[in-house]
This record gives C-alpha cells, sequence and structure tokens, in this order.
C-alpha cells in the first residue's frame, strides 16, 4: 500500500474511532447522574464526620455543573468506546506485524487491560477512605469548613484512578522487555527488595501517609504483580535457553 493509501486508512480508522467516542458519550451522560452521587458518597460521610452542614461539593463557575458532567461523560465514553477505537488501532497495525508479534501482542493486550481496569478498581475502592482520611486534618473549629471545588475534586479522583490503573500495567512492560532480551527474569528477580520499596513509597503518595493500611494493601498489591512478571519472565527465559542452549546469554 502507497503512503497516500495508508494516510487514508488511518483517515477512515481515527473517524470511526471517533463516531464510536461521541456515541459513547451520548449514552455515558445518561449515567453522570450516578457517577456524581457515588462521588459526592465521601463527601457526605465527611460531613456527618465533622459534624459541619457546609462541608459541600462546590461549583465555582456558571457552566461548572455542565462541564463536570462532560468531563465524566468523556471519560465513561472513552471507556464504553474501547473495544471499538482499540480495534481501529489494532486492525491498522496489524497487517505490518508478523505472526509472533501478532501473538504477543494479543497476550499483552489481554494481561494488560484485566490488570488496568483491576488498579482502576482498587482505586475507587480506597477513594473514600483517602478522603476521610484527609479530612481528618480540618480543624475542629466554627470558622473551619472542607469545602471540595468541583473541577479540583474531578481532577483528584479522575488522577488517582489513572495513575493506579497504569501502575498495575508496568508488571505487563516487564515481561516485554524480557522477551526483548533487553532483562533477564534473574535480574528482575534480585531486585524485589527496591520493587518492595517502590510499591510502598508509590502506596503512600497514591493514598496519604496517614492511612497506612491503604498505602501498605497498594504497595503490597504492587510488589506481587512485580513477582508475577519476574516468575513468567523466569519462564521465558526457561523456554528460550532450551531452544538457543548456545546461542542463550543471561543479560
Amino acid at each position: 500500500m502507497t503512503l497516500a493509501g495508508h494516510l487514508l486508512e488511518l483517515r477512515k480508522r481515527l473517524m470511526i474511532a471517533a463516531l464510536a467516542l461521541v456515541v459513547g458519550m451520548v449514552v455515558a451522560y445518561f449515567l453522570t447522574d450516578w457517577v456524581i452521587e457515588w462521588l459526592l458518597y465521601p463527601i457526605r460521610e465527611v460531613s456527618e464526620q465533622l459534624g459541619d452542614d457546609f462541608t459541600r461539593l462546590v461549583y465555582t463557575t456558571i457552566t461548572g455543573p455542565f462541564d463536570m458532567r462532560i468531563r465524566i461523560s468523556f471519560a465513561i465514553g472513552l471507556i464504553i468506546s474501547a473495544p471499538v477505537w482499540l480495534w481501529q488501532i489494532w486492525a491498522f497495525i496489524m497487517p505490518g506485524l508478523k505472526k509472533k508479534e501478532i501473538q504477543y501482542t494479543v497476550g499483552f493486550m489481554a494481561a494488560a487491560i484485566p490488570l488496568f481496569f483491576g488498579g482502576c478498581a482498587v482505586a475507587i475502592y480506597l477513594l473514600p477512605r483517602l478522603i476521610l482520611v484527609m479530612s481528618e486534618f480540618v480543624p475542629e473549629e466554627q470558622f473551619a469548613s472542607q469545602f471540595y471545588e468541583s473541577a479540583a475534586y474531578y481532577d483528584f479522583v479522575f488522577k488517582l484512578i489513572t495513575i493506579v490503573g497504569i501502575a498495575f500495567v508496568l508488571p505487563v512492560f516487564l515481561v516485554a522487555l524480557n522477551l526483548a532480551g533487553v532483562v533477564s527474569g534473574k535480574t528482575i528477580l534480585k531486585g524485589w527488595r527496591f520493587a518492595l520499596i517502590i510499591g510502598l513509597v508509590f502506596g503512600m503518595l497514591a493514598s496519604s501517609p496517614a492511612d497506612i493500611i491503604s498505602m501498605i494493601v497498594l504497595g503490597l498489591i504492587l510488589f506481587v504483580l512485580y513477582l508475577a512478571a519476574a516468575l513468567v519472565s523466569l519462564l521465558f527465559d526457561r523456554r528460550k535457553r532450551k531452544q538457543n542452549p548456545d546461542l542463550y546469554i543471561e543479560v
């Protein structure tokens, strides 16, 4: 296929993906009430805990409520339309891949997608606890109240869920580096001490230094995923050693 043909094919795939995203956003818009209700749950808990009727989600601009619904619709629409736009990306690059590369790509996607959503689920589970813990630092005074500005609150929730989801996918990239011959399974396993420390530090940053339980739970989950990546890499190394005993070099 010529360069012009590739560009036309790319434009076609992008248009289909964009249309799927728009349809997903329209469908997601009808779910925004439920999502906002979920976002308000931790705020209600904080209000009851502080005994402060002024603890509220506040909108500081005229278009604030509408902007929030659009941003929620975009995030959910992106997830709803994921099968369509992921397939469009895959259909565009697949003709240029070899059979083994296709197998590896399908395997990575099959592992990365559930891990990403698993990370998002963990973040969603930890979110109310995190907000409640942070609310304990509000001074118990008559003129001290906790206000949650809508845009900042949504950004915090969205970034937390996204970052934790991506963190859960990192072990898949370790396996990819192993298959590429960049790092061996034994080398990955030797770094378990650093992985444990990094996991706990990430758990502290993603949750709260005051919430020790959430920090430890998140850190240990990441550590277990790291060990799983090391084990899978060791199995791949063993298979490569059997297939090419003379050419295999431990990195």
